[in-house]
């Protein structure tokens, strides 16, 4: 019986205290906390890009590499020149011996080669990761491959021919990769290892607070801090300027699980931006403490009303129906004073109903009365007062579940953090566009290589670049008709039969379980060359890949649209070609398009679901490229209770604690109702049963604690009951003399 009670008041008065340390510790500082994590993930999300930008530009340049048909009659500058086509972000491409780093052709600017051991950089194991060199006072990206000859007489041996196999170093000098500054008045700069700035872009008009000279110095010695987290990040806070701020984020472009192509570059992203401070301060400490101290007088009250009612009622039941056992199955002067002792009613309910039954048989024992009816009607028992403290606990928790410290959703969100989030979408979106574009140029590239060549040819160049391109689920040549003519890959997914003109990206179904995108191009007919085996080449990107590169932490669901806002791709699970879970997505998903016709612009919202507020946005796939004319979207949606906003947090927290609260009371009373107030209702009927002559039903205790103590009493008295009746009937006095039962009980 103590347990439940004693458990009720201690675990409220818990809550009581983690109302006042969750509430007490949610304070509104001038630049909230949901500002500098936006910051931190958009420099995150510019880190990703520009990293998924190194490695696929060296993972071009080694492919290009291997691709390359060498012969032994290939001299370098021929092979320089097929190696290294004509690129606008190419400074400068260099081929050098790989056994004696004799530099064999050059093109372009020179290559800043100072510092690279060609042959321990072509010897080792694995592939080559980029460097950074200077050439003029600027930095640019290295990037090295292997080109492996056919092997050819050598005369300069001993004079002896001797066929050896030639290796060459194929090393290109580039540009870093673009940089792009997303919000207006965002700037974004990356830095090398020292902290010098190599690169910067700005969005619309930065604010001159945004221009803080001491961020770059800040985000460098950060980094350095990191330590082996080779993707860390953070935020930092700079100049104010007026009621202005700026909030900066800072991360590292390097591989978030192992070893990747930019760990060793030491290149920090770092963005940065004006936002409003706070001038409102909100202190929730003072509510919090009047919520727990209005709680702990509820758990007093409660453990006193259940201790005066319950408890102490119930322990004196069990002193006096022991008396009576003891006097029942006693002999002597002792055990039948015990029984000229009134049995005293305390409490109400069932134990008022015990407390009268056993004084009914205490007169029975003495022979004063006979059975006594009890009427079966039952008042308010302690049932009710169980549900009546649920009831009370209930008028604390509901007002803090559902009334308490409500946000309000058109003014809780910082325009800051509603701002983040479309500037994420748009990063997310370049993420997309450029996975799209980079399966479009590989699919190019292979139908380039297809005309002129045989049947069997042409599948080994498939096979080449499926295995090239994890991207690809299947590679098909389609005829004039649509049919396909080639294949290599799994079976396609298409439904849509039909020859497109010119390239670009589509998808080839409107319906089934899995959408297909797919990539496709012209396949050309040379001149003088036999014609392929089909007039374009289709390529079907695996859905999941696509699916892997949408989640972003703190970004929320992702989910990418058709233009009839069916969904395609998502980070989160989903029927393919379902709507968008929320109509208001899908208004703010139509609402990027500003005209017909026109490519549209990021927007963004805050919208109100079932869930609670949800900060969304939706920015336009592809303004240009092979996906400008799809008309998709990238449409996001992050519930508001995730992000750090105080007023957010004050309202979860005032909620959490009002569930716990209610789930605490509703716990330890029904515990209470389950190993008191059940049994002991049992117990009232049985001794109002007993005490109206029943005599054969046969009393176990079930319980091994007060109840079951009482129940083990009541049988003895039964028993004394039973013998008196049986002597009664017999002709001998009855009386409260010793029971011929007595050895068997104390056994």
């Amino acid at each position: 019986m103590r347990p439940p009670i004693a458990s009720l008041v201690a675990l409220l008065l818990v809550v009581a205290a983690l109302t006042v340390i969750g509430l007490g510790g949610v304070h509104t500082a001038r630049i909230p906390q949901a500002v500098l994590d936006g910051e931190q993930q958009i420099a995150a999300d510019s880190a990703l890009s520009m990293r998924t930008a190194i490695e696929a530009e060296a993972s071009t340049v080694r492919r290009t590499a291997k691709a390359y048909p060498a012969t032994s009659a290939s001299t370098p500058t021929t092979a320089l020149k097929a190696l290294t086509p004509d690129k606008k972000a190419v400074l400068g491409r260099a081929l050098l011996d790989a056994r004696t780093g004799r530099l064999l052709a050059t093109g372009g600017r020179t290559v800043p080669l100072a510092g690279v051991d060609a042959a321990r950089t072509a010897a080792g194991h694995g592939e080559i990761p980029p460097r950074l060199a200077t050439s003029g006072g600027t930095r640019q990206l290295l990037y090295f491959a292997r080109v492996t000859l056919p092997a050819q007489d050598d005369p300069d041996e001993d004079q002896t021919p001797n066929r050896t196999e030639r290796q060459w170093l194929l090393a290109v000098s580039e540009t870093l990769p673009a940089l792009t500054a997303y919000g207006d008045g965002r700037a974004a700069e990356v830095l090398d290892a020292s902290g010098a700035v190599l690169a910067t872009a700005v969005h619309g008009t930065a604010s001159p607070a945004a221009a803080d000279s001491g961020l770059s110095a800040a985000a460098s010695r950060a980094a350095h801090r990191s330590g082996g987290d080779t993707d860390a990040s953070g935020s930092l806070l700079g100049a104010a300027a007026g009621s202005r701020r700026t909030v900066a984020g800072w991360a590292q472009v390097a591989s978030a699980t192992g070893s990747g192509e930019t760990d060793d570059l030491g290149l920090v992203v770092l963005t940065s931006r004006a936002v409003p401070a706070t001038t409102t301060a909100a202190d929730y400490s003072g509510f919090a403490l009047e919520a727990a101290g209005v709680l702990a007088a509820v758990a007093l009250l409660l453990g006193l009303t259940l201790y005066f009612c319950v408890q102490r009622p119930l322990l004196r039941l069990y002193l006096s129906a022991g008396r009576l056992a003891r006097g029942a199955s006693g002999g002597g002067p002792a055990a039948t004073e015990e029984l000229y002792r009134p049995v005293p009613v305390h409490g109400f309910g069932e134990l008022a109903r015990i407390g009268r039954a056993l004084e009914s048989l205490r007169g029975q024992l003495l022979g004063e009365s006979g059975p006594q009816e009890f009427p079966a009607r039952r008042g308010p028992g302690c049932r009710a007062l169980a549900v009546a403290g649920v009831l009370v606990v209930a008028c604390w928790s509901v007002p803090m579940i559902f009334v308490l410290n409500r946000a309000d959703t058109a003014t809780a969100v910082p325009a800051a953090v509603l701002a983040d989030q479309q500037a994420r979408t748009e990063i997310a979106t370049q993420r997309i566009r450029q996975s799209l574009d980079q399966s479009y140029t590989d699919l190019s590239a292979a139908a380039t290589s297809l005309p002129g060549r045989s049947r069997a040819d042409q599948t080994a160049v498939l096979r080449k670049s499926l295995a090239d391109h994890e991207q690809y689920r299947s590679l098909y040549l389609l005829d004039r008709s649509g049919r396909i003519t080639l294949r290599v890959g799994d079976a396609p997914l298409r439904t849509l039969v039909h020859v497109p003109g010119g390239s670009g990206i589509t998808n080839v179904n409107t319906s089934g379980r899995i959408p297909v995108i797919a990539a496709y191009a012209q396949v050309r007919a040379v001149k003088g060359k036999a014609p392929a085996a089909g007039v374009v080449l289709f390529g079907e990107i695996d859905v999941k890949a696509l699916n892997s590169i949408l989640p972003r932490p703190k970004l929320g669901s992702v989910w990418v649209t058709d233009r009839h806002d069916k969904v395609l791709a998502a980070s989160v699970g989903y029927l393919a070609f379902q709507s968008l879970p929320d109509s208001g997505l899908t208004r703010l998903a139509r609402a990027t398009q500003s005209a017909p016709g026109t490519a549209g612009t990021a927007t963004s919202a805050v919208h109100h679901t079932s869930s609670g507020p949800s900060i969304d946005a939706a920015a336009p796939l592809a303004q240009k490229g092979p996906t400008a004319g799809l008309g998709w979207h990238v449409v996001t949606a992050e519930p508001a209770a995730a992000l750090q906003i105080p007023a957010m947090q004050a309202e979860q927290r005032t909620m959490l604690a009002g569930i716990l609260g209610l789930a605490m009371g509703a716990a330890c009373l029904g515990w209470l109702h389950v190993v008191v107030i059940r049994p002991l209702r049992a117990v009232a009927v049985l001794v109002g049963r007993l005490a109206g002559g029943d005599r054969r039903t046969v009393l176990y205790p079930v319980n091994h604690d007060e109840i079951g103590s009482v129940t083990r009493s009541l049988e003895l008295v039964r028993q004394a009951l039973v013998e008196r009746d049986r002597a009664a009937r017999s002709g001998h006095a009855a009386g409260p003399a010793r029971s011929p039962y007595e050895n068997t009980f104390q056994r």
